[in-house]
């Protein structure tokens, strides 16, 4: 969810990792908690190309289980079941665990989303549960609007997208030798999928920002994020295009971390928010 360790240690948000290669080096994403994120942007400014696993069924047994045996609810708020199967694998961590015990509390909900869509997911599901909605409402909720979720984001290289699979070699080289920059968004199966491109860097960020406001639920004090991999001048350039259109925007600015970054490369940038109509 590329929210900072801190914040959600903060908010009482315990999270289980995803596990990210570099130079034969597993590490785990842990939101910067020990991880290196610096020097991984470095390393990838280099050339070295990492590889991300998602998180076993294991895994998830180990993380739930402690919960599970305390008779403490659980709701698990998941990575996108259109870009990783580690949601299939807590829903099957899940299954095994209602068989010892019958009586658990868990409740799943793909969230459909990525990066700080899923984090600004997470934020507002805080928000509701420190206000006293219940945790079976509160999934309800969450898997009612998660759609609402607005998720658009641009990438300076095209070859770390083509190395994920995400886009074909002619698309990365062509697109590459026009400097074109798409905008991508995910679609309501929580796939990334491309929706315009944009032949400069600057136009691409415009875009980013008139898609965002285009379709903001809230225009008084609305909660936006923008993520970066090592864009700072990027981010800052719009959250100032925001701002001046919206003064009252309460707005993130967080780094994306290793397992997405992994498959963006540097230099991508993305705004989430909460929108008034859903994906489509």
């Amino acid at each position: 969810m590329d929210l900072p360790y801190q914040l959600l240690k903060d908010n009482n948000v315990h999270f289980v990792s995803m596990n990210v290669t570099i130079d034969n080096q597993e590490s785990s994403d842990d939101l910067g908690h020990h991880f290196d994120l610096a020097n991984f942007y470095r390393q990838i400014g280099n050339g070295v190309m990492p590889t991300t696993a998602q998180i076993n069924i294991g895994q998830f047994i180990e993380f739930f289980k402690p919960y599970v045996q305390a008779h403490t609810p659980i709701l698990y708020l998941g990575f996108s079941s259109g870009l990783s199967g580690t949601f299939n694998n807590a829903r099957q961590a899940k299954d095994m665990l209602m068989q010892d015990f019958p009586e658990a509390e868990i409740y799943l909900v793909d969230s459909l989303a990525a990066c700080c869509g899923e984090g600004l997911m997470l934020l507002d599901a805080v928000d509701k549960r420190d206000a006293g909605m219940p945790i079976d409402q509160l999934a309800n909720w969450l898997t009612e609007n998660r759609l609402y979720y607005q998720q658009w984001f641009t990438v300076d290289d095209l070859k770390y997208l083509y190395h994920g699979g995400r886009v074909s070699r002619t698309s990365a080289t062509v697109g590459s030798l026009l400097q074109i920059k798409p905008v991508m968004d995910v679609d309501p199966l929580g796939h990334l999928r491309p929706v315009q491109k944009v032949r400069s860097r600057r136009r691409s960020l415009t875009t980013l920002v008139t898609n965002t406001i285009t379709n903001l639920r809230n225009q008084d004090n609305p909660r936006i994020i923008i993520a970066t991999s090592d864009a700072d001048d990027a981010a800052q350039a719009i959250r100032e295009k925001i701002l001046a259109k919206l003064p009252n925007a309460e707005i993130l600015l967080s780094n994306i971390g290793p397992t997405i970054s992994s498959h963006t490369g540097l230099g991508c940038v993305a705004v989430f928010s909460f929108g008034k109509t859903k994906r489509e």
